[in-house]
């Protein structure tokens, strides 16, 4: 059995050896993170969340002024003139609750970041293993190849001896085409995985030596697909609300809607104005000290639409935050259980349907050179083994899966953190 399972563990190593190494999953992780567009937007978001912080605590600029009123003459000190210095005072916290609200963006923009990691670093954790997957598939399909020769190889002396009809070498050829169609098709399969994983961390018009570097990198990889992480544990389980990077954005988002509708209701109070200032007179000699006060009265605009809007903007947050709650609780429950379906179907496939499927297809080839079996035997004991080992990549490839969504809802604790 292990020298059955082993090779299915592996990814493919009969490819020509390159320069450029074979691309491991924690390498694949290094270049998205480096290099993916979408995760280098969300943390510009943040930067610019951080420089909305900093605008927020600063205090408002003060006025200066002058005033020139008449001319009686050509002189220099004609007409009365005024300086005048103004400084508006806020009031009602207003400072207070605009930077509170600054830092709940700030803090919201941090989470969001964070969540596209995860959901960025699943991505490619599916990614990779699609690939490998993929590269067993053709691995499989060429394996089939080779079975489907041998038995075509077969039918053929039996009926150059005379023992079967030529209708049974017809099947093998028939049987020996569809395999190459199958091995055909594998092939397209693993250049579209290669694909979609090198998109993480492709640029848009990607060019030189570099771009073709990193598009190579998808080329060659390498890893164990035979291993599935044990599904997470009930405390983690019991405590994802808390921890999740996934739901923390719609979190902090409630947060930042709280904080503007503070920021709001601060608004409402009018903000003072002083002024001081000097007046001199059209005799130079005289001069006058200014001091004023100005003091806006909120008679219309109270504003009462702004403080309505971010209020039911808050609620629509709170509601969010409990849709994605519920959605995010679900797929988490689906993915537990993907995953351990997943595991019960690998520990049935290795212990007792690939063994025995290996051991009916070997049965029935000798069998057919001996004449103890028809070809039809042959055929379905070869198609039976080939859709086992299909079976047992697929479900490798929905574990994996799987547990990608586990971490991506949970974050911390990830089944992948020894890659």
């Amino acid at each position: 059995m292990a020298a059955l399972v082993a090779p299915m563990h592996a990814a493919a190593q009969q490819a020509e050896p390159e320069q450029q190494p074979a691309l491991t999953l924690r390498a694949a992780l290094a270049l998205a993170a480096q290099a993916n567009p979408v995760l280098a937007a969300a943390r510009y978001e943040a930067e610019a969340q951080e420089g909305l912080v900093i605008q927020a605590a600063a205090r408002p600029n003060p006025t200066l002024s002058f005033e020139r009123v008449g001319r009686s003459g050509g002189g220099e000190s004609d007409g009365e003139k005024t300086w005048q210095l103004s400084q508006q005072l806020e009031l009602g916290g207003k400072r207070s609750a605009r930077l509170a609200a600054a830092e709940r963006g700030r803090d919201a923009a941090g989470a969001a970041l964070e969540a596209q990691r995860m959901e960025l670093h699943a991505s490619v954790v599916t990614a990779f293993y699609d690939v490998l997957v993929a590269q067993e598939r053709l691995r499989l399909a060429q394996d089939g190849s080779e079975l489907a020769r041998r038995a075509t190889e077969a039918a053929n002396k039996r009926v150059a001896a005379g023992k079967v009809s030529p209708v049974d070498e017809t099947k093998a050829r028939l049987a020996e085409a569809n395999v190459q169609l199958e091995q055909s098709n594998a092939t397209a399969a693993l250049a579209s995985a290669r694909q979609r994983l090198a998109a993480h961390w492709q640029q848009p018009g990607a060019s030189g030596s570099r771009g073709a570097e990193r598009a190579e990198r998808a080329e060659r990889v390498e890893g164990d697909i035979g291993l599935l992480p044990e599904p997470p544990s009930a405390s983690a389980m019991e405590s994802w609300r808390a921890q999740s990077p996934a739901l923390m954005p719609a979190r902090l988002e409630l947060e930042r809607r709280k904080a503007v509708s503070q920021l709001e209701l601060a608004n409402r109070a009018p903000d003072l104005t002083l002024s001081v200032g000097s007046k001199r007179m059209v005799d130079p000699s005289r001069s006058q000290t200014v001091l004023g006060l100005s003091l806006p009265l909120p008679l219309f605009d109270r504003n009462q639409g702004n403080v309505l809007a971010a209020q039911r903007q808050a609620d629509k947050a709170g509601a969010e935050l409990a849709a994605a709650a519920v959605r995010l609780e679900s797929e988490l429950a689906q993915a537990v259980q993907e995953l351990r379906a997943a595991r019960q179907a690998l520990a049935l496939l290795r212990g007792e349907i690939l063994p025995g499927a290996q051991q009916a297809s070997e049965a029935a080839r000798k069998g057919f050179e001996f004449g103890k079996h028809n070809f039809i035997d042959v055929l379905d004991a070869q198609r039976t083994l080939l859709q086992a080992r299909a079976q047992y990549l697929t479900t490798l490839s929905d574990g994996h899966r799987a547990a990608a969504a586990i971490e991506r809802i949970l974050g911390h604790g990830t089944p992948y953190n020894q890659h």
